[in-house]
């Protein structure tokens, strides 16, 4: 993981402590209150036929958890959510519902504003988790069958956990000192505060019936082999392991970063103030990593932010909702750029110091460069523009690719028989945790049907 380079203008301690936690702290969406749930449960409609619910990737049936919150059953409202999406907790938190399941709520089609989905779930799974007995499920008799899950991100999870609720052993690998994945190390601070990824996850493992072997990664042919000999079957969710590069001059300046890099790092930080920023922060990249990297920026102290796009606003992989947010916080988007170079500082050549950009526009449905130039002041620069799955071995096992992912079936399976796949590292998909969550639980229900044949 690469770290910044401190210079007089990448430096820690922009902010003091105090008043870095205190912006951390309010930009995190607050709870509910139990009088606001109550409320906000007696707008919905409770739709028979319930257009929120399919559009969850998960279909949790959100009129009845709705319900059961407007009757007092918030416990009952849980049992409904984790029934259907085991990381119920983060994925209220992060979720774009605006774009899913608040997007085709029938009160937006009516007044414009939709039942706060979202913020509800979240309600009735923290008032789970704060409950003196959280654990809502019992693991079935053990089958004897045992499953290897590469992977500690939503979809391993949530594949380990569906997998032990019916009887059979996981055991799962995972290369990090702390399990998670993504919601560990990939989303804003802000976003899942309260180490809300250790508390799902120590509740995941309580089911019993899940080992968890960190700081092991899978890295060859020969090493998947093993896995098919020893277990029964095995799920890979691995992630994607390695970031798309810029190729243009100047990638290798001190200051030039991947944003999901400086997320972690300030996702492990014990006191944000710590992390190092920019004073002038360029980020490069239209989706929710972008996003969440800029508007991090500007909490650490940054005096400036800017994200920059190649396409225009509503070709951005970032919805509306999270455009808007970052503009809240004072990072400017600029669209229809695309980085030419980065030039290193006047006064240091091994350091960063602006981005060359040329202005792209659409010429007869492609997009091409117009020839105007302009450049724009960076003490760092935050690479967002996606992620690859960088293991190079995977060709040799025989495992069928698709677009620099894993090829699956609708269940999961992959090329190699006994070998599922789940999550970003598998071919399409709208790499969202809600949907890795599904492919975990999918994948392991098909390996449940496999093992009891």
């Amino acid at each position: 993981m690469s770290t910044p380079t401190t210079s007089p203008d990448v430096r820690p301690g922009r902010l003091s402590p105090g008043d870095c936690a205190s912006r951390f702290a309010q930009a995190a969406t607050s709870p509910l209150t139990p009088a606001q749930a109550l409320l906000e449960a007696e707008r919905c409609l409770y739709c028979f036929d319930a257009p929120c619910t399919t559009a969850c990737p998960t279909g949790i049936d959100v009129p009845s958890f709705i319900r059961r919150i407007a009757d007092g059953n918030l416990r009952g409202a849980a049992r409904t959510i984790l029934e259907s999406n085991p990381l119920g907790g983060t994925c209220a938190r992060v979720c774009p519902t605006e774009t899913l399941c608040e997007a085709v709520c029938v009160r937006q089609t009516q007044t414009g504003v939709p039942v706060a989905i979202g913020r509800l779930q979240r309600h009735a799974t923290d008032a789970l988790m704060a409950s003196e007995r959280p654990q809502l499920f019992t693991r079935a008799p053990d089958t004897g069958k045992r499953v290897a899950v590469v992977g500690a991100g939503p979809a391993g999870l949530a594949c380990a956990h569906t997998l032990a609720r019916h009887g059979h052993a996981v055991t799962v690998f995972d290369a990090h000192a702390k399990p998670g994945g993504l919601n560990e190390y990939g989303l804003a601070t802000y976003k899942t505060a309260d180490d809300q990824a250790q508390r799902e996850v120590r509740w995941l493992l309580d089911i019993g019936g899940i080992t968890l072997q960190q700081g092991h990664s899978l890295g060859s042919a020969a090493q998947l082999d093993a896995l098919k000999q020893d277990f029964d079957a095995v799920f890979l969710g691995m992630g994607l392991n390695a970031t798309h590069q810029l190729g243009v001059p100047g990638e290798s300046l001190a200051g030039v970063l991947d944003a999901v890099d400086f997320i972690a790092t300030l996702r492990q930080a014990a006191d944000p103030s710590t992390v190092a920023v920019g004073r002038r922060v360029v980020v490069i990249g239209g989706g929710m990593t972008a996003v969440d990297a800029a508007v991090q920026s500007k909490l650490l102290g940054a005096e400036s932010v800017t994200m920059v796009y190649r396409r225009g606003p509503g070709s951005m992989a970032a919805s509306q909702d999270e455009q808007d947010w970052a503009l809240k916080h004072g990072v400017v988007i600029r669209h229809w750029l695309a980085p030419l170079a980065l030039q290193p500082h006047s006064g240091d050549a091994t350091q960063v110091g602006a981005v060359r950009l040329g202005t792209q526009a659409v010429a007869d449905g492609r997009l091409a460069p117009t020839g105007e130039e302009e450049v724009l002041p960076a003490d760092m620069v935050l690479k967002a523009i996606g992620q690859t799955l960088g293991n190079a071995w995977l060709a040799d096992t025989g495992l069928a690719l698709s677009h620099d992912r894993i090829a699956t079936d609708d269940d999961g399976q992959t090329s190699l028989p006994g070998v599922w796949a789940g999550g970003d590292c598998r071919a399409g998909g709208l790499a969202l945790t809600v949907e890795a969550v599904a492919h975990g639980q999918r994948a392991a229900l098909a390996i449940h049907r496999s093992l009891s044949a």
